[in-house]
């Protein structure tokens, strides 16, 4: 067959389509979602000369093998990992022709948790709410990747953009989230606004797109009273009752009960969505 499609042999851990997410929702309880590091979206598209929010593929940890049904143009950025076409290597980081029902394989993450992978055309998956990503908190989008899916391409540009970046800057080796303190660290105890400034934490194994988790000392409460649901934001800093923060991702709920100490900048997050449990996070208080 000569259509314009990708038919996935190995859907991985976990791998979703993904733009730049839908914005605009969340008054109607629906998270931005999208890629969690845009930039390396962006890159892959910009290198098979896709507009940068076109729909790209984003895997986790131990990548997917795709078919394509037809010659398509694609490059694979994001985290470091192999790549291989009909078990040839090819170059990660930049663009490459692919024959139609050629395998092509993208391995293992050697740094970092998420690749891209972005197509000539871009996935052209139906839209909802404007965007083609997949929410795995609302459900919205099309589901995460299975054995046997068939996600159609649409139509490829002959033109390429140049490489204008370096093609990643790599995990962090340390997470610095710089944080704007509020709207509810008056709800902590200075103790535990000292411990959040100063003690190094660390990314716990249950991570993943709604938020990233953290083990390390635990914040202590000056008010111990409920707090009703109040609207939740990209970057939120929300303290559940084990004391242990969690950072907001991408796919985190529009609202919460637990309050949010801090909130960290969204140019920070990308680094948060590329690293691995273990890596040690620590947060630093800004005055914006």
């Amino acid at each position: 067959m000569t259509d314009r499609a990708v038919a996935v042999v190995r859907s991985g851990a976990l791998a979703t389509v993904q733009d730049l997410g839908r914005t605009g929702y969340a008054h109607l309880g629906v998270p931005r979602s999208g890629a969690l590091d845009p930039g390396a979206a962006r890159l892959v598209n910009r290198l098979v000369g896709n507009p940068e929010g076109a729909a790209v593929l984003e895997t986790t940890v131990d990548g997917c093998a795709v078919r394509p049904r037809c010659a398509v143009t694609v490059a694979v950025g994001g985290a470091p990992c192999p790549v291989t076409v009909d078990g040839r290597p090819v170059a990660w980081g930049t663009a490459v022709r692919v024959p139609a029902d050629a395998l092509l394989d993208v391995g293992r993450a050697v740094r970092g948790l998420r690749a891209y992978v972005g197509f000539g055309g871009g996935i052209s998956v139906d839209p909802v709410l404007g965007s083609r990503s997949t929410d795995l908190l609302s459900g919205l989008g099309p589901a995460p990747l299975a054995d046997g899916t068939v996600l159609p391409l649409g139509a490829e540009s002959a033109v390429r953009g140049s490489v204008d970046a370096p093609p990643w800057p790599g995990p962090p080796d340390e997470l610095v989230l710089r944080v704007r303190l509020g709207p509810r660290d008056d709800w902590f105890t200075r103790g535990a606004l000292h411990t959040l400034a100063t003690r190094a934490y660390r990314v716990f194994t249950a991570s993943n797109r709604i938020g990233l988790r953290t083990e390390g000392p635990p914040l202590e409460r000056a008010i111990t009273a409920e707090l009703p649901s109040e609207g939740m934001v990209l970057g939120a800093v929300q303290v559940p009752p084990d004391g242990r923060p969690v950072v907001f991702l991408a796919d985190h709920p529009t609202t919460g009960g637990y309050p949010v100490i801090a909130v960290a900048r969204e140019t920070d997050l990308a680094a948060a969505a590329q690293a691995a449990p273990g890596t040690v996070v620590r947060f630093v208080p800004t005055g914006c």
